[in-house]
């Protein structure tokens, strides 16, 4: 990477960075504090997860393709600013129904798809895989500080409320750093001729496909781990909020670590595609790990760090493909049709999460977990060696 390059992949990663550690830092805590609400049931409890993702599923797509004819930077500002919003109708809320409306607005600010074109844009072809690393290991970096300063800056700053309130502030300050550090990206590539016909062919690509089924499930598993996570935590393990560190720390340092070293590494499409597959794999074995570790610390940390692990290399790895497979002018509308699967997986894995919680229990939910990464696993290497085609969409110029 040229200077220039890692100054703009570095500023652009603090603005993604700021708002996906808002949205991690709840996690850890909120299926535990809407628990103590009246009226509250596990189907609530799933949906509060779960709702943010039905914006970013309508909306991805679309607003990917605006800032391919608009521009980057006024779309990803419109969408932080209804990130905000929702940010400011949580913290403000007083019961669960004001915290589904909050994750709801915060839901409409889907501009993932929208920062990681505009990472793209920043970059050479040569140097791009290293500048989405560098995105996609902050996004792993916020989710691995969310989940370890949730539950403390819950405690300081008087509960659920209170991390919605810090949201709301470092949001206003990814405004500002967008504008203040990000570079101006080159012109638009898609002008009014690009018409449906060529951005269906670039979303059909069966690579794509592939990648976006990945996201899907990804991210449906994540939301439901956090469904039980918090659970099996108080009462399988036995960790008041205040000792889960004991868990926590330990399995997302590994992560960092593992992350750290891995990414560098990450040059061609054969090293990528595999470490999805490992991955999937050792997402599975955690969750199975999860499922069987009630009174085990030792079997809950190792499902733990299985899990961290693999989800943290997939976080940061995927969008890096998508990039690579899509067509300059559609960039947007790739990154932002993967984006939308993974918020659609968002929406599912908290609803069937709440369901299966109340049906079949924690340990249930959890194997049900492992058998779709499992199963995810098995498309995976099925689909290995299309994904593993070394001429991207954006140089052959088909789907």
């Amino acid at each position: 990477m040229t200077k220039q390059e890692l100054r703009s992949a570095l500023a652009l990663a603090l603005v993604v960075g700021l708002r996906m550690f808002g949205l991690f830092l709840v996690l850890p805590v909120l299926a535990l504090d809407l628990q103590r609400m009246p009226g509250v049931t596990p189907w609530l409890i799933g949906v509060a997860l779960g709702i943010y993702g039905i914006g970013h599923l309508l909306l991805q797509i679309p607003l990917g393709l605006l800032s391919d004819r608009i521009g980057r930077k006024p779309v990803i500002t419109f969408g932080l600013l209804l990130f905000a919003l929702g940010s400011l109708v949580a913290a403000l809320a007083h019961g669960i129904d004001g915290i589904i409306l909050g994750r709801a607005l915060q839901g409409t600010g889907a501009v993932t798809g929208a920062s990681q074109a505009l990472a793209a844009d920043l970059s050479s072809e040569h140097s791009r895989n290293a500048v989405m690393g560098i995105l996609g290991s902050m996004i792993g970096l916020a989710f691995l500080l969310a989940m370890l300063l949730g539950s403390t800056l819950a405690a300081h700053l008087g509960g659920l409320q209170g991390l919605f309130g810090l949201t709301f502030v470092l949001v206003l300050v990814a405004i500002v750093a967008l504008w203040l550090l990000v570079p101006h990206a080159p012109p638009p590539r898609a002008h009014g001729s690009e018409g449906l016909a060529a951005i269906m062919h670039t979303l059909r690509d069966a690579r794509l496909l592939t990648l976006d089924v990945s996201a899907f499930v990804l991210h449906g598993l994540l939301t439901l781990f956090f469904v039980v996570m918090p659970l099996q935590l108080a009462h399988g393990l036995h960790l008041a909020v205040g000792e889960q560190w004991r868990i926590y720390v330990p399995a997302l340092l590994a992560a960092g670590l593992v992350m750290g070293g891995a990414l560098p590494r990450l040059r061609g499409l054969d090293a990528s595609v595999r470490v999805t597959q490992v991955s999937a794999l050792l997402l599975g074995l955690g969750l199975l790990a999860l499922a069987f570790a009630r009174g085990s610390l030792a079997l809950g940390l190792l499902g733990a760090i299985l899990f961290f692990v693999a989800f943290s290399l997939l976080e940061a790895s995927m969008p890096g493909l998508v990039s690579r497979m899509a067509q300059p002018a559609r960039r947007g509308a790739a990154l932002g049709a993967y984006s939308a699967a993974q918020f659609f997986g968002v929406i599912i894995g908290g609803a069937v999460g709440g369901v299966l919680l109340g049906a079949i229990g924690v340990r249930g939910v959890f194997i049900v977990g492992a058998v779709v990464a499992l199963s995810w696993l098995l498309l995976l290497l099925a689909s290995g060696a299309r994904l593993r085609q070394s001429a991207p969409a954006a140089e052959s110029g088909m789907g």
